[in-house]
């Protein structure tokens, strides 16, 4: 699996003009699912991200988890983060997963992150989503389970 965790003060994400998620301070995460990924990618990503110390602490120390400062998360389909350009300049995505497996993967991260405590919004798998986001810092993280980078 592969996120794009971005810290934001606030994030929406549209779909069709509805806005079928939004959230405050905390986590936008660009999430994609690869193929072969299993439950120890799933749960080594959803510890990663969750426990990842990338907001300040009281003495301006990025220190403290979206958990510890009971932050939000907005959780954002992409199966682009698999696109490989390395041969030319269309991208490939033969290294994603299968869709079904993949919005199968995607809705069980969301899941665990609420079972956390951790008010969790989505997008719609598959959708076109227009996402608004205000990049607090800006702050970006990139994450692979399969520590490739």
């Amino acid at each position: 699996m592969r996120a794009v965790v971005q810290r934001v003060s606030r994030a929406n994400v549209e779909v069709k003009e509805d806005t079928v998620g939004k959230i405050n301070r905390g986590l936008l995460v660009f999430l994609g699912v690869g193929e072969g990924d299993d439950d120890k990618d799933l749960e080594y990503m959803v510890n990663k991200i969750l426990g990842l110390r990338i907001f300040e602490d009281d003495k301006d120390k990025m220190n403290l988890s979206v958990m510890d400062i009971k932050g939000e998360m907005l959780v954002i389909s992409q199966f682009t983060l698999y696109g490989d350009v390395r041969k030319g300049k269309r991208p490939s995505f033969i290294k994603s997963a299968d869709p079904k497996i993949a919005d199968n993967i995607y809705n069980r991260f969301i899941e665990k992150c609420k079972e956390r405590g951790i008010k969790t919004e989505k997008g719609v798998f598959g959708a076109h989503m227009y996402v608004d986001l205000i990049n607090d810092g800006p702050v970006t993280i990139l994450i692979d389970s399969k520590k490739t980078f």
